[in-house]
């Protein structure tokens, strides 16, 4: 394979000893040791860019073991990593690809080649027919088989193609004009058929998401979705009624849908990175072409801020290398995204796909088994329902659960009396986790409420609060779509710094091939009792099944 990005194991670096002795060194200061220590600390933890608030003061971490962090971003060859994917090369080495995103949101005129050409004038094409377009449907010049408008728009894809549209569209709902915009991703045939079982076909207007045309999951909601409009709607009528996002238009010519009504894909767009592409039709419809080019040129600042800024006040930067000092040093298994706001309730489960998919890899980039981990588990919940269901397994549980709080200074719709108390859990929650609460104090508090001494000493170990949890706090001005877009390229350069650090390839995803496979086999056996061999659950799974 061609060597583009460096390749070195992070525990044979200078560095990564440094912060092992570093770590023995510090473990057992506290957080409130930390801040005693350093008078200066908010100097370095808190970053401010546009309108993000960064404070990573509340982490295990003094400044030699930042400094430390820093010093391992250099060793590790991230910047010469950063230049090659905004250049162009294929970094996605096993699949022999670029990684382009970017280009889809880049913010200057400067020339993005991939193989010597520039892409940006051909997806400024693509740009450009996808928002003629959704303008059509919008305005209601697009008509349906009967001549009605389009008031409902079902989108069908799954993985990338479902979790980031569905996701911002769920995020910008304060923007939405007066279009429904509904998501089918499972193979479930109950859950396609909840989603269409009220819908007029005469006003619906279906966006199929699949690169290949191929994607089972994909293919079997389509077709299945096709047979329920036919039988309600003449087959020249599918041309008004299904469009695609797709590069294969031979199988989308077959299925009904004309070239002019296929949306292209480009093969260096990964699917978990995909919305800010054609992909992100279903947003585009929802919000309009101006909030998804807002929602494009947030990202692309980001993206900007990633490629030019110090690693020292380089948010997407100083994130990763958090996330891989409790990861590898403090042995966490998982970080909490807590967003304090319901619009943002599924950024948790899109940012799942995105980290876990990226950076779930054993073999390093040298093609040899890692001898150190990688990947990090994501959860969380949207504040402060958060607060009311796992909170207490990150305040009292026995395992160490660094956070990420994300939160909006303003509220859109301008309530400030909910917008204060919100705000007020945001900054609560985070103190608290950081300071807890002593045995002392919580007996100072029983000593007013009545009981006896003996029976304040029996509740008292039940109400203490150890503290020295870590969080990290995303302040944002207020929730647009320029914002989001900037939040959600924010952690993607910090999956890639990441992995380029644990020295694996984040953008490959053979992980998910292996079940695709297999379930092929096993649907033989259902359907056509194939009888293939497997082991003997298996064998007596399929045997239930078939009965």
């Amino acid at each position: 394979m061609q060597k583009i990005l460096p390749n070195t194991n992070p525990t044979e670096l200078n560095a990564w000893e440094s912060l092992k002795k570093h770590f023995q060194n510090t473990k057992q200061t506290t957080l409130k040791e930390y801040f005693e220590n350093e008078p200066n600390r908010l100097d370095y933890s808190i970053l401010k860019w546009r309108d993000f608030y960064v404070d990573f003061s509340k982490n295990r971490l003094d400044k030699k073991g930042f400094d430390l962090l820093l010093q391992l971003a250099e060793e590790s060859g991230l910047k010469k990593a950063i230049d090659a994917q905004f250049s162009g090369s294929k970094i996605n080495v096993t699949e022999d690809r670029a990684v382009l995103h970017t280009a889809l949101r880049s913010i200057t005129k400067d020339p993005v080649l991939f193989e010597g050409e520039n892409v940006l004038p051909s997806l400024a094409n693509t740009q450009k027919k996808m928002y003629a377009f959704c303008d059509k449907v919008i305005s209601g010049a697009w008509k349906g088989y009967t001549g009605k408008e389009i008031t409902h728009i079902v989108n069908i894809g799954i993985g990338g193609s479902d979790l980031g549209p569905a996701m911002v569209v769920e995020a910008l709902e304060y923007y939405k004009n007066q279009l429904d915009v509904r998501f089918v991703s499972n193979v479930e045939g109950d859950h396609h058929q909840e989603i269409i079982k009220d819908l007029n076909p005469e006003t619906t207007l279906f966006v199929i998401v699949s690169k290949t045309f191929t994607t089972q999951e994909t293919l079997s909601n389509a077709n299945s979705i096709r047979t329920w409009f036919l039988n309600q709607a003449p087959k020249d009528a599918i041309a008004k009624h299904f469009v695609a996002v797709s590069t294969n238009t031979e199988k989308t010519a077959a299925f009904g849908i004309s070239s002019e009504n296929t949306f292209p894909m480009s093969d260096w767009v990964g699917g978990r990175f995909s919305l800010w592409s054609t992909v992100g039709l279903s947003i585009c419809l929802a919000v309009g072409p101006k909030n998804f080019t807002k929602l494009l040129e947030g990202a692309g600042q980001m993206d900007y801020h990633f490629q030019n800024t110090p690693f020292d006040k380089n948010i997407p930067v100083v994130l990763a290398l958090i996330s891989i000092w409790y990861n590898n040093f403090w042995t966490a298994e998982s970080e909490a995204i807590i967003p304090y706001t319901q619009y943002l309730r599924n950024l948790p489960a899109y940012l799942q796909q995105g980290i876990m998919e990226s950076n779930g890899k054993s073999v390093g980039r040298d093609g040899k088994k890692v001898n150190y981990q990688t990947g990090t588990l994501i959860w969380g919940a949207s504040g402060t329902n958060a607060q009311h269901a796992f909170f207490q397994l990150i305040h009292q549980g026995t395992k160490l659960i660094p956070a990420d709080f994300i939160g909006f200074k303003k509220a859109l719709h301008g309530n400030k009396d909910h917008q204060e108390k919100l705000l007020a859990n945001f900054i609560a929650q985070t103190e608290a986790l950081m300071n807890g609460k002593t045995l002392d104090q919580v007996k100072i508090e029983l000593s007013a409420s009545g009981l006896s001494t003996e029976e304040q000493n029996k509740i008292a170990p039940f109400k203490v609060f150890e503290g020295n949890k870590p969080t990290n706090t995303l302040l944002i001005d207020s929730l647009t779509p320029a914002s989001l877009g900037s939040l959600i390229a924010l952690y993607e350069h910090k999956i890639y710094v990441q992995g380029i650090l644990w020295n694996i390839y984040s953008y490959d995803q053979w992980g998910v091939e292996l079940g695709k496979q297999l379930a092929n086999v096993v649907l033989e056996d259902i359907k056509d009792n194939a009888q293939h061999p497997h082991d003997e659950s298996t064998k007596a799974l399929l045997k239930h099944i078939a009965n």
